[in-house]
């Protein structure tokens, strides 16, 4: 099997709170925060899931980065697609 240039890689990222979806696209990382510090999750990442703290970061040092400023959250991943609910 031929691995993708790493250009094709991303991985599919859904922000959401109790009223509305705030963000719904892909992306090349997501950086946040839990109770260990700061950390990415990269596309194929290994299945995870997490309570977040603070912010969210999409695309990270890219033109493409966004942020969001938050308490509290939880961020799973199941195969290459990220689920993040805040304000819980």
């Amino acid at each position: 099997m031929k691995k993708k240039d790493t250009i094709d890689n991303k991985i599919t990222v859904s922000i959401k709170n109790k009223k509305e979806q705030l963000f719904l696209g892909e992306a090349a990382s997501i950086t946040s925060k839990n109770d260990r510090g700061i950390f990415d999750i990269l596309p194929f990442h290994v299945n995870f899931i997490t309570l977040i703290y603070d912010f969210i970061v999409i695309d990270r040092n890219l033109n493409t980065e966004k942020r969001f400023e938050m308490e509290n959250g939880i961020l799973y991943t199941l195969g290459n697609k990220i689920d993040i609910y805040i304000g819980l």
